[in-house]
């Protein structure tokens, strides 16, 4: 399951996830599963035909990650591999960043800092442009619907519904799955 909300130059992706690392950290062994955001930017591109075409939006590059990760085999609600990456260079994410009011309160740590996406692009390394500051404002404004979409896929999730393994005959040693 995969959500997009967006705005003029930014948009935020929430999804679910299953995740098998191929070289994991010690301490980090096994599959995870949860729920996966990432701030984005968007491009838009050029009319295709007449002014009444539909214009395509590309949702571009990552800019910042929260992975709302817990232990396949561990307690449900443990989120003992919850992290994030406060700048991603490129496509990669860089080392995952741990903090315990992350997996202390998934949701509402997210939701706080979605609030300062001035702050977030900037640490990203994102160039100040008035498009983000008004992108800041309405993602303010959706704050509340985000945090409950997080919610409601994390209740999926713990129900068995979503981030489920691959099939048979699906690649488990690097799945990604239900994520772009």
């Amino acid at each position: 399951m995969l959500y997009v909300f967006g705005f003029e130059r930014t948009g935020v992706v929430v999804g679910d996830l299953y995740f098998v690392d191929p070289s994991p950290h010690p301490g980090q062994e096994g599959a995870e599963r949860g729920v996966r955001l990432e701030v984005r930017l968007l491009e838009r591109r050029p009319l295709p035909g007449s002014i009444y075409s539909a214009q395509p939006i590309e949702v571009a590059r990552p800019v910042w990650r929260a992975d709302l990760l817990e232990s396949v085999d561990g307690p449900p609600g443990s989120f003992d591999r919850t992290h994030y990456h406060p700048a991603l260079q490129g496509w990669e994410p860089g080392s995952r960043v741990f903090d315990r009011d992350l997996s202390a309160h998934p949701v509402e740590w997210v939701g706080a800092k979605l609030a300062g996406l001035d702050a977030l692009l900037a640490q990203a390394g994102v160039d100040s442009d008035p498009a983000y500051a008004r992108d800041a404002q309405a993602l303010r404004g959706c704050i509340a619907e985000i945090m409950d979409t997080i919610s409601r896929l994390l209740e999926r999730v713990r129900r068995g519904e979503l981030a489920q393994p691959p099939g048979p005959g699906g690649e488990l040693a690097s799945a990604r799955v239900g994520w772009l």
